[in-house]
């Protein structure tokens, strides 16, 4: 079949069954044979040959965005996707507007004291983006405003803001952002905060950036034609972009550069890391026209962090005996000497040390322990240590924005399945926690109408893997009700515990919400992140159906109402198991999946493909090549029932390229024996994050929601 006769069938089907829903059982779980035939890709066989084998890629053309019959396919998709969920359009609105309910629309945060000034950010009703201000020298002071994205954004149908920093005399702001919903890049804009005025001169294609201390000199990264973030310059206020000086160039392609400075404000960092190696530069921010120097150099497997205090360096470092990080000390001067150095913090293999922080009198640290998240509070003076302890069997908890570096009190926010986000202060010197703000549910929520538990599950290794769990108190484990089991588990990123109030218009429904706390995440320690990746990488894959396993087994759910998520390299982790084992999900949500691994690791003009050898492996070379092709989802694609699929894309998607998820669709059409609903929906405006705009993203969350609510057949509750 054509392909523009295909959108023409799909584009006439939105009307007649627009014309007709109103006729459709709403409670009934409708099939495949219940719509008209879908969008069929047309084949263009590609054939590759590799290690002496021949492999034929029949969509490999979907990757040609400027190629009209492209663009066509994704309309063709979209306008099906739309098809086939009309009838669940009432549900969609009912689901937006209870997820709305759970916001406090007009709202703010809690101030934080920066340099003479109270900085926060405020949103109003019915408006997508936050508004920064900030107050000089009290909180009674007259408002000033710095940036309303809302105002910015006007006339884009995406647009980023990736935030903002100010000199340190409070007088320019730089800020950063695109209108492409990509995080690509961005561009880097000053505004003059005395006058409201931008200044002239902006800097296009930046990724990060930041102040040095004499209030005209901007240190920024760029990325090279596959995005890799590889070279620093140096901008001076006033001047034309194309006469910055180029400061770093990292030439090594496993290699990416950053830019920091530290609470004291005192040195400006420059960090060139890999996946697994890290060096670090350092100058006085205050003298930003000098050289940079190496703290240490590079040497494989050797990762490490600085902070700076006036009186020495602290260092988070890692190496392969010292997997969980240490922390360090080193003199001021004579610091690239490691001899110089004493340890401070001894490694535990039990504890993993995720970051420190560094004020004048106080070392900060973030640590796992058992899979839950604790803050440890060193006093420099006696080394005396303090944990701030936390009530729930699980939790997370998290930093938030401490600047001064005098400041003997810091803030975080703790949260739970069932605990809105509560911000606290912890005074340092009284040991104590003081509340600042708890998480608005304006229509409502009580937290003792849920359960909250931690399961184990057993991998087939016989590894016990942890799951945290969450439905309504009276629900009964029979077997009868319907879940949602979510992961990611790669790069380290754990899937902690966060309270997402979204989840609660499934959970009121009935529904048990599981995130699998699966290898290749970091919340058993290092070794259960380095256990789920390379080639240990089918671990992540064989944990999730563990848990998957589990929740049937101990009657929480059954293969026919249990419904799996993720996103990105959690999409990824959705297409192996659907290939694994399709018997065990009824409903499968990919959110801009990585699924065509072998074709974009072996393709080093795309996005993150060099730089994540340190990952999957590098395909180059046979036995990595064969490992990652035995799980590589779109190239495991079998003749076999499948679950209802919904796989979603960004057309402007720069970490996961469009063409991922279409060619997966398109081949798991060609190939699926079943009659479940298989659909694509791709946002033609946007990048990997989706929808820009808080009450949009709203909107592709009350979509996917109504898609599980459908296909387990519960719709009508």
């Amino acid at each position: 079949m054509k392909l523009m006769h295909v959108l023409s069938v799909c584009l006439l089907t939105v009307v007649v069954l627009l014309s007709s829903c109103s006729k459709t059982d709403k409670t009934k779980v409708m099939t495949q044979k219940d719509f008209p035939a879908p969008p069929v890709a047309i084949t263009k066989a590609d054939t590759f040959s590799e290690f002496g084998n021949l492999r034929i890629d029949n969509y490999f053309w979907l990757k040609e965005k400027s190629n009209p019959e492209v663009i066509d396919y994704l309309n063709a998709e979209n306008a099906y996707c739309d098809t086939v969920m009309n009838r669940t359009l009432p549900l969609q609105n009912k689901l937006f507007e209870e997820m709305k309910g759970r916001i406090k629309e007009d709202d703010i945060s809690v101030p934080q004291l920066e340099q003479g000034y109270y900085y926060y950010s405020r949103t109003e009703k019915n408006r997508q983006y936050p508004i920064y201000c900030r107050k000089s020298g009290s909180l009674n002071a007259e408002e000033q405003v710095i940036f309303d994205v809302n105002k910015m954004a006007e006339g884009f149908p995406a647009y980023i803001f990736t935030g903002y920093e100010v000199s340190d005399n409070g007088k320019i702001a730089a800020y950063a952002f695109n209108n492409t919903g990509s995080f690509a890049s961005f561009t880097l804009s000053f505004k003059d905060l005395e006058t409201g005025t931008d200044l002239p001169g902006k800097i296009e294609n930046i990724q990060s950036f930041t102040w040095a201390g004499d209030n005209r000199t901007i240190f920024y990264t760029i990325g090279n034609e596959a995005l890799r973030p590889y070279r620093v310059y140096q901008h001076k206020l006033g001047s034309a972009a194309g006469t910055d000086r180029l400061i770093y160039e990292e030439k090594d392609e496993l290699f990416s550069v950053g830019l920091d400075r530290s609470k004291s404000r005192e040195k400006i960092f420059i960090y060139s890391g890999s996946f697994t190696t890290t060096e670090v530069r350092m100058i006085d921010a205050i003298a930003p026209d000098g050289d940079f120097n190496i703290f240490i150099p590079r040497q494989k497997d050797v990762e490490y962090g600085v902070a700076h205090h006036p009186e020495k360096y602290f260092i988070l470092y890692k190496d392969n005996d010292h997997k969980n990080s240490k922390v360090m000390e080193a003199p001021l001067t004579g610091f690239d000497d490691k001899n110089t150095w004493k340890e401070l913090i001894p490694h535990d293999p039990q504890v993993k040390i995720e970051n420190i922080e560094v004020f004048q009198q106080y070392l900060v640290m973030y640590v796992r322990f058992n899979g839950l998240k604790e803050i440890r509070v060193m006093n420099l003076a006696d080394k005396s240590i303090n944990t701030i302890s936390f009530p729930e069997p699980v939790y997370t908890v998290s930093p938030r924005s401490t600047p001064e570096f005098n400041s003997t009190k810091l803030r975080y926010a703790y949260q739970s399945l069932n605990r809105p986000s509560t911000v606290y202060d912890y005074h340092m010197d009284a040991k104590t926690s003081e509340k600042l703000k708890e998480q608005e549910i304006p229509s409502g929520f009580t937290p003792d109408d849920y359960t909250v538990e931690r399961h184990w599950a057993t991998a087939p290794d016989g590894t016990k893997v942890p799951m945290a769990l969450i439905f309504k108190k009276d629900l009964k484990r029979n077997g009868e009700h319907p879940a949602l089991l979510y992961s990611y588990g790669s790069y380290g990123y754990s899937t902690d515990a966060w309270f997402n109030s979204n989840a609660f218009s499934l959970i009121d429904r009935g529904f048990v919400y599981a995130l699998a706390q699966i290898r290749g995440g970091s919340e058993m320690g290092e070794q259960w992140y380095e256990d789920g990746k390379l080639m240990k990488k089918k671990n992540t894959f064989t944990d999730f159906i563990a848990c998957a396993e589990y929740l049937v087994n101990e009657k929480f759910t059954s293969p026919d109402q249990l419904a799996i998520m993720g996103g990105s390299a959690g999409g990824l982790l959705v297409g192996a198991v659907v290939n694994m084992r399709p018997d065990l999900f009824k409903v499968a949500l990919a959110l801009v999946p990585f699924v065509d691994v072998i074709n974009t690791m072996l393709d080093s003009s795309l996005p993150l493909t060099t730089q994540e050898y340190e990952q999957w492996g590098n395909p180059n070379e046979k036995e990595a090549y064969e490992y990652i092709m035995s799980y590589s989802p779109y190239d495991n694609i079998k003749t076999q029932n499948y679950p209802n699929i919904l796989a979603t894309a960004g057309l402007n998607d720069s970490q996961v390229s469009y063409h991922e998820p279409a060619k997966w669709v398109a081949k798991l059409r060609s190939m699926k024996t079943d009659d479940n609903i298989l659909l694509l929906k791709t946002n033609m405006d946007s990048g990997h994050g989706g929808a820009t705009g808080r009450f949009d993203s709203l909107k592709e969350t009350a979509f996917e929601y109504a898609f599980i609510l459908d296909r387990t057949g519960w719709i009508g509750k």
